[in-house]
């Protein structure tokens, strides 16, 4: 599965912001209305590649200051690979059992 690593602007909020926010039960940053601004992007191709991405801009001074953070979004679904003892039992269809 492919990730995206966004490193984001943070957008400062007034006090009286987060108040009447937190009173009427909204969300203070919703990224599907209004996204921040984004300073980088960078494509892994698997998990382990994306967490040493972000690890590594994690290290930039304006993220460890508080003034941008960032993220690691998936893109897509997983891919599910079959175990062998799932594939071994007779009936079963090579997929992992969904939880119930």
């Amino acid at each position: 599965m492919r990730f995206l690593i966004v490193r984001t602007d943070i957008r400062t909020a007034a006090d009286d912001d987060l108040a009447s926010i937190w009173a009427g039960g909204g969300r203070l940053r919703d990224e599907q209305t209004a996204p921040e601004n984004r300073r980088q992007i960078v494509r892994a191709d698997d998990r382990d590649a994306a967490l040493i991405l972000a690890r590594a801009l994690s290290t930039v001074g304006a993220v460890r200051a508080g003034r941008q953070r960032v993220k690691v979004v998936p893109l897509g679904e997983p891919e599910l690979k079959p175990h062998a003892e799932w594939r071994e039992q007779p009936g079963t269809t090579g997929q992992p059992p969904r939880p119930t």
